[in-house]
């Protein structure tokens, strides 16, 4: 993964590049809530183009602001290049260990078979529905099966969101420092 730094100069330089485009391809002047949805969409767009479609998130993310704005997402990151694929991970460390957990001896000794059969259907669904939650919260994950791709992708998506709440603060702070004199 990039260091912090790089990341978040990175966004800068598209978010601007971002709002540039979204500024002059308005031919009138735009209502408060047209230039809220132009910052937002060139700061969504800018923060997955630093991802080059290497995660799930980012290509959604880019998916979904071509479907309402393609010659702004264009314009912004270019021509269309194909993305390169990312393989996932196979495996499931949490549900194999929590197996072997339940399948030991000496649990299969104190728990009646009934009682590790209610306690496994329990800790499946609060997994089952904790998964869904998290799904529906990183752009792209309804679509990810495997949770140990979409806890990777998790994770990635708060570091670029970290990195742009930090870039935004750092402009806001600024702005006021400039206005403030």
């Amino acid at each position: 993964m990039r260091n912090s730094t790089s990341l978040k100069q990175e966004f800068l330089k598209k978010w601007i590049k971002g709002l540039q485009v979204c500024n002059s391809s308005s031919e009138k002047k735009m209502t408060i809530l047209e230039r809220k949805k132009a910052i937002k969409m060139s700061a969504d767009i800018a923060m997955a183009s630093t991802r080059n479609g290497t995660t799930c998130w980012s290509r959604a993310i880019i998916a979904n602001a071509t479907q309402s704005n393609r010659v702004v997402v264009e314009r912004i990151l270019g021509p269309h290049k194909p993305s390169r694929s990312v393989s996932s991970v196979m495996h499931k460390k949490i549900l194999k260990k929590s197996r072997r957990v339940c399948s030991s001896r000496s649990r299969r000794v104190l728990m009646r078979k009934r009682d590790v059969v209610k306690t496994r259907s329990i800790v499946k669904r609060l997994v089952w529905k904790k998964t869904q939650v998290l799904k529906s919260l990183v752009p792209g994950g309804e679509f990810m099966e495997d949770e140990m791709c979409l806890i990777a992708e998790t994770l990635d998506y708060i570091v670029s969101l970290r990195a742009q709440v930090d870039v935004m603060r750092c402009l806001a702070t600024t702005t006021e420092f400039i206005n403030g004199k």
